[in-house]
């Protein structure tokens, strides 16, 4: 395998991680080798009124080269509606060439139920369509050229606030999970550069339980308002790729000036690809309950234009 292709795969395995992490059982594997994945989209997740399928394939070049590519399903959506949502998803793509965009995807149909049900009702003749009626599938296969990565090293001012900075931000802690004697909980807290990414570790570990854990996954993102970049980093701990995946889920999310630590006590018991799922449903569950995600619409528009700093830590799993 081409280093290239093992990069993007890596990168569509993180966000599949992080998308069934975010989207539960919503979120459905048809067939996990060929990368084909299918999610059920409502306007309403205790009362929908409208609902689509998106069916997506991801290809090898994705996402550095290449979008994925996509089925529509619902048997209301025709004519000027589909032709409408299908150049929405285009423009997200265009916008964001080389980023992971299946989180921007759904959210935007999700943006249009909502806004269909704000305005009208399902027709009966809708409501009575049986499943093979209503499969009018479509395929939009986008061209699309190399994103070039500029990947620099930011000078942080942080001259604004600076009473602000050098204060310890509130750390809150996530409920626990415990799978085969592993234990993984969250920590999060808010962060408006380095020097406090410091001080939370710090003084996280200065509880000896957290102190003692086996690793200490974290992940920080800042946006710079100045230059309107985000100034991010992870780390793994000794857990392998796990801070990537953590800065991914925290990447789709969109979420900003925010750190997220995740705590493993090592139960003995390895636990394979399952430790990852954990790790990003404990950090899901504390962004969510912290109400970092409900500013994802408006600060989503600039996912694919900021300029990012990350650094990846390659270690073996303990």
């Amino acid at each position: 395998m081409a280093e290239g292709d093992a990069g993007s795969d890596q990168r569509q395995n993180e966000e599949i991680e992080a998308m069934a992490a975010i989207y539960g059982e919503e979120w459905c594997v048809i067939d996990d080798c060929a990368k084909i994945f299918c999610i059920r989209i409502s306007d309403d997740i205790d009362d929908p009124k409208w609902t689509l399928c998106l069916q997506v394939m991801l290809p090898n070049e994705y996402p550095g080269t290449a979008p994925p590519i996509y089925q529509l399903n619902a048997p209301w959506l025709k004519g000027q509606e589909r032709a409408d949502l299908s150049n929405s998803l285009e423009e997200i793509y265009i916008q964001n060439i080389g980023e992971s965009i299946l989180y921007l995807w759904v959210e935007k149909i999700r943006d249009v139920l909502i806004q269909k049900s704000q305005m009208t009702e399902p027709g009966q003749d809708v409501k009575k369509k049986t499943e093979e009626e209503d499969v009018q599938c479509e395929e939009d296969i986008i061209l699309a050229c190399h994103l070039e990565n500029s990947v620099k090293a930011l000078d942080f001012d942080i001259s604004e606030n600076r009473r602000e900075i050098e204060e310890l931000p509130p750390i809150d802690h996530g409920i626990p999970i415990t799978d085969r004697r592993s234990t993984f909980q969250a920590h999060l807290a808010p962060v408006v550069c380095p020097k406090q990414v410091k001080m939370v570790l710090a003084k996280l570990y200065e509880n000896k339980k957290i102190a003692s854990a086996t690793h200490n996954i974290y992940a920080y993102r800042i946006y710079c308002e100045d230059k309107q970049t985000f100034l991010q980093d992870c780390e793994d701990d000794g857990e392998t790729a796990a801070g990537g995946r953590l800065l991914h889920l925290m990447e789709i999310l969109n979420v900003r000036n925010v750190m997220v630590v995740v705590s493993r006590w090592y139960g003995g018991i390895l636990l394979g690809p399952d430790r990852f799922k954990h790790i990003n449903n404990c950090a899901r569950n504390i962004l969510v309950e912290k109400d970092y995600t409900n500013s994802q619409e408006e600060s989503s528009k600039a996912l694919g234009k900021n300029k990012k700093v990350r650094k990846d830590k390659k270690r073996s799993e303990h």
